[in-house]
C-alpha cells in the first residue's frame, strides 16, 4: 500500500524533517511512506488568506493519485484510535486502495479539498501547527502498520 502524504510547505527546520524521517524509513512492505511537500503561497501583511488557502488548496488536488484513497487531516474530522486507524489501513489495503493524505498549510485546507476528501480525519481537538501534524501523523501511520505485522514497536 502506498500512502503519500501531501502538505503545504516545503522549507521545514531540522527537527521536523528528523522527526518525519525517523518514522518513514521503518516502512517496509506492503506499506511505503512518502511525502509531497508542495510550496506555501507567499502571506504579506495585507494577504488575502482565502485566495491563499484556495490556491494552495488547487495545488493540492493537483497532486492527488486519482486512484487513491483521501484523506483530509481536519481538525473538525472524525477522532480515530490507533486500533481504529489500524482496521481501517487493513479495510484500505485489502480493498488494494492506496492512501493520499492532505494537510493543508498555516491556514487550513480549501473547501474543495476537504470535499475531494472521502474521509476527515482528526488526529486532535488541539489546533497542532502543520509542521508537527506531518511527524504526529508518520509516527502513527508506523504504528498501526506495526500492528498489523504483530511487530513489538506498538506495544511501547
Amino acid at each position: 500500500m502506498i500512502i503519500r502524504i501531501l502538505t503545504i510547505g516545503d522549507r521545514m527546520p531540522a527537527w521536523v524533517e528528523t522527526g518525519y524521517n525517523e518514522f518513514a524509513k521503518r516502512f517496509t512492505t506492503p506499506f511505503s511512506l512518502s511525502l509531497i511537500e508542495i510550496p506555501a503561497e507567499k502571506r504579506g501583511k495585507n494577504a488575502d488568506i482565502a485566495r491563499i488557502i484556495e490556491h494552495e488548496g488547487n495545488k493540492l488536488i493537483a497532486a492527488i493519485n486519482p486512484k487513491s484513497r483521501v484523506v483530509a487531516l481536519d481538525v473538525k474530522g472524525e477522532s480515530w484510535s490507533t486500533e481504529a486507524l489500524t482496521m481501517k489501513l487493513k479495510t484500505w489495503q485489502t480493498e488494494g486502495a492506496h492512501l493520499d493524505l492532505l494537510i493543508g498549510g498555516p491556514d487550513g485546507l480549501s473547501q474543495n479539498c476537504l470535499q475531494k476528501a472521502q474521509t476527515r480525519w482528526s488526529l486532535s481537538p488541539l489546533t497542532l501547527p502543520h509542521p508537527l501534524v506531518r511527524i504526529v501523523l508518520a509516527e502513527q501511520l508506523y504504528r498501526a502498520t506495526t500492528i498489523l505485522k504483530n511487530h513489538p514497536y506498538h506495544r511501547g
